[in-house]
């Protein structure tokens, strides 16, 4: 598998409070408006909301999306809680943004194999990237070395696009800073014309896995180009502090 790494790195002014935004709860049941994404066209994996959660399962290396929006969404910003229940091999677990098609623009916390001295050995870390979820060539925008996500523990992930600058935050820690991404059109490749490939400043939102059951709970999105969406009174991340905050006092016991 061939990558090619661009990385630059520029400052990035927090997101507007005038946003529209939309929340998934799974509280109705319903999973209306969401499709599943499938790297490589693998089948697909198991979507089901059990006590007002998303309980996802992907039996297998094949990283597996659920994705909403279209391409009208712009700039925003993707959070969601995720609980990985049962690791079932070498895997991931990923959040996304301008999904348009089978393009995306993600990061996932993962175990790679790697090549040391001519062994393979598994590496916890983070990647963020883009490119065609049917394909295996993605440009690197961020890698480094990072402890999986907890077994049984709630975790919090969050994915700011604006215009083409990228930032990624977990647990409220800033992992990968403000980093620029541009499509290296005209750039000769053996595998990729990347000529045709979108610039990927426009989709929707996605969350997923590969090789691991998992839990996920209020997926918000928030953005101008965000349409007001959701069963809330007044906004959604009044709940999710008040739902971190339980689950801080809770692991103090």
């Amino acid at each position: 598998m061939k990558f090619i790494c661009i990385v630059t790195v520029l400052f990035l002014l927090p997101f507007s409070g005038w946003s529209g935004t939309f929340l998934e709860t799974f509280d109705d049941k319903k999973l209306d408006g969401w499709q599943e994404l499938v790297q490589l066209r693998e089948p697909p994996g198991s979507w089901e909301i059990v006590n007002d959660e998303l309980h996802a399962v992907s039996p297998d290396p094949a990283m597996r999306l659920l994705t909403t929006g279209d391409e009208t969404w712009e700039d925003y910003t993707i959070e969601f809680d995720v609980k990985p229940l049962k690791k079932h091999g070498i895997g991931a677990i990923v959040i996304a943004a301008r999904v348009n098609g089978t393009w995306v623009v993600s990061c996932e916390i993962a175990d790679p194999v790697e090549l040391v001295d001519g062994r393979a050995i598994p590496g916890e870390r983070i990647n963020c990237s883009y490119g065609n979820f049917h394909d295996v060539i993605f440009v690197v925008l961020h890698d480094e070395p990072h402890p999986l996500l907890r077994l049984n523990k709630w975790a919090y992930l969050k994915l700011s696009v604006q215009d083409n600058i990228v930032t990624f935050w977990i647990n409220e820690k800033q992992i990968m800073e403000p980093t620029e991404f541009l499509v290296p059109k005209g750039v000769q490749h053996e595998e990729v014309n990347f000529d045709k490939w979108p610039d990927f400043l426009t989709g929707g939102v996605g969350f997923g896995l590969a090789n691991y059951t998992a839990r996920f709970d209020n997926i918000t999105v928030t953005g101008d180009s965000i349409p007001n969406s959701g069963a809330f009174s007044v906004t959604p991340r009044g709940k999710l502090t008040t739902t971190w905050g339980n689950l801080k006092l809770t692991a103090h016991h």
